[in-house]
């Protein structure tokens, strides 16, 4: 299967090109980083720390993308949509791991699915997955007497909070209550906030150091408490998923599917 990767010159976009070079069946067809960076021109190889591949780095995605077979993508909200509808045109896979999409995000990547192949999750890895499976049940069996909250940590450089595994993580907990997540999220405390209003699900996000990523959903009833968590070793967990949603992808209907449609999750 041939593959872009897009953000080719970031922390993701380096272990993307290094993990498609480990791993059979996959191959790299093509690099992206965005115009003006220092990064293009040069080997996607070396820029991952591996030899020569012969795959510049390009900042022009179109001729690129009609001679693949699908692209992942880990960059950022505006670039994932260009990439979702040129995906469509060239009727390819899209795997988007880029976190921070809005509504208006999702809106238009639901468009391009009309025509494309795309897998979305704001957490590609295994671990996180089976995870919101689990916060799901604990949240559907739990009632409001037991308050849901999602702590999350990253490194310093993380520009997004909270993290798109917080907020997958956080709808698993409102469809297990069947509610909205929009209608209970209390995205941050400051101040005289007065007491917890019941059914809230509460977000902290702590930023700091290298940390890859740690997440933990606490359901606190009265007397006990019950703790969810997952805590990331190295990127390469989520390049790893990323690869195996491709591969998966490949062949499909055109359609937005979710990481729990590639593992299984869903039936």
């Amino acid at each position: 299967m041939k593959l872009i990767v897009a953000g080719a010159g970031g922390r993701m976009g380096r272990m993307l090109i290094k993990s498609i070079a480990e791993t059979d069946g996959v191959t790299l067809a093509g690099a992206i980083d965005q115009k003006g960076s220092s990064n293009l021109g040069k080997d996607a190889g070396v820029l991952a720390g591996l030899p020569a591949l012969g795959v510049p780095v390009l900042d022009d995605p179109l001729p690129l993308f009609a001679r693949a077979d699908g692209v992942i993508d880990f960059t950022a909200p505006a670039a994932t949509v260009q990439y979702a509808a040129l995906a469509a045109q060239a009727r390819i896979v899209h795997v988007v791991g880029t976190t921070g999409l809005e509504d208006e995000d999702m809106s238009k990547l639901e468009a391009a699915a009309r025509h494309a192949v795309i897998i979305q999750s704001g957490n590609m890895s295994l671990g996180v997955n089976l995870l919101a499976g689990l916060v799901k049940r604990v949240a559907a069996t739990l009632g409001e007497e037991f308050d849901i909250e999602i702590v999350e940590m990253h490194h310093r450089m993380k520009v997004d909070a909270p993290s798109g595994t917080a907020l997958l993580l956080g709808e698993a907990a409102a469809a297990g209550r069947n509610v909205a997540l929009r209608e209970t999220r209390v995205a941050s405390r400051d101040g005289f906030t007065g007491p917890r209003k019941p059914g809230q699900i509460g977000f902290a996000a702590l930023r700091g150091g290298t940390v890859v990523g740690e997440h933990s959903v606490i359901f606190a009833g009265a007397s006990e408490r019950i703790e969810l968590a997952h805590r990331a070793e190295d990127r390469g967990i989520f390049a790893r998923g990323a690869l195996k949603a491709a591969q998966w992808g490949r062949g499909r209907k055109p359609g937005l599917y979710s990481m729990s449609d590639v593992l299984g999750l869903n039936d």
